[in-house]
């Protein structure tokens, strides 16, 4: 048992910073809903009704807070409930993860938001449209949307991106959104779902891909957000010196317009014999580092090795 808690422990520390934090969130608040408040009826009422999405007016017009919080939340009990979360989860770090080291936490995280808030938006919009269809009008919780918004807004990133799947092969990501989709619409009436939600995670999902294709930042305001966590010493080495993220922008947007990457600043510093041997280590790694951005710009994340991740994460996380 200690070995178990153990090697999850590693496991965990190893998740990038917003797969950890939104990893956290969801399973407490699914731990707490299941172990602590499963009886009373006052705490069942309040979480349903405050909580949730309520797609009926005037739901979200008072309590704006819904559009994100019902992403927060898996409130179905017994085995249909745990597969609920389990499965939201396994496809966030799943797909989540390489694209938040390439990325950023704030990248990732505003992914998230607005594929909760995208999916919220579409099914209070077709509750209002259609107000006699259940399915539109009623209550919405689970991630679902959120992360079908990561999946799209990966799979248009990086049209390349592949993946493996029990029983049916490699794929690409992209097909595996479509199969969702595909399925949703297919099982429309079958209740229990809400197809709304999903199709607005989608929409928002495809929407901060395209910007990211473009060679945008969709997500700015999450940056600064987990910045301001950052140490001032961190901070000051990424300003003097472009983080791995800030290269290889760099040479995706000089891609883009067939130009080649501004040359990087020199920087002047006082040489002691000691240092030689440490600088000459550091100059090969940045030239690894840089042969390595330059076969993402080329072929995609997804041509790397194995090998050519581990640097990739390595340095990155000392930057």
């Amino acid at each position: 048992m200690v070995n178990i808690l153990s090697q999850f422990q590693l496991w965990y520390q190893a998740q990038p910073r917003a797969i950890r934090l939104l990893l956290t969130i969801n399973v407490v608040v699914y731990l707490l809903w299941r172990v602590v408040f499963v009886h009373p009826e006052v705490t069942e009422f309040f979480v349903y009704l405050h909580l949730a999405l309520n797609p009926a007016i005037p739901g979200i017009l008072f309590e704006p807070w819904q559009l994100l919080t019902y992403s927060f939340l898996h409130l179905s009990g017994g085995m249909g409930g745990l597969l609920h979360i389990l499965f939201n989860m396994m496809w966030m770090v799943w797909i989540g993860r390489d694209y938040e080291r390439m990325y950023g936490p704030g990248r990732l995280f505003g992914i998230y938001v607005y594929g909760a808030v995208g999916g919220a938006l579409l099914t209070v919009l077709l509750g209002a449209l259609l107000p006699g269809m259940e399915m539109f009008t009623a209550i919405v919780h689970g991630a679902s949307g959120a992360v079908l918004a990561i999946m799209t807004a990966v799979a248009i990133h990086h049209p390349q991106q592949r993946i493996g799947l029990m029983f049916i092969g490699v794929v690409r990501l992209i097909h595996v959104v479509i199969g969702f989709i595909a399925l949703d619409i297919l099982f429309i009436s079958g209740g229990g779902t809400s197809v709304s939600a999903h199709l607005g995670g989608v929409v928002a999902g495809l929407i901060a891909g395209r910007v990211a294709l473009n060679g945008g930042n969709p997500a700015p305001w999450a940056d600064a957000l987990f910045n301001r966590s950052t140490s001032s010493a961190r901070f000051s080495q990424s300003s003097t010196s472009p983080s791995i993220l800030q290269r290889m922008e760099e040479r995706l947007a000089a891609k883009k317009k067939g130009a080649s990457p501004r040359p990087e600043p020199k920087q002047t510093a006082q040489i002691y014999p000691m240092d030689v041997g440490r600088g000459k280590r550091m100059n090969e790694t940045k030239a690894e580092v840089d042969r390595i951005l330059d076969k993402i710009s080329a072929s995609g994340y997804e041509s790397l090795t194995r090998k050519e991740k581990e640097v990739l994460l390595r340095e990155s996380e000392s930057d």
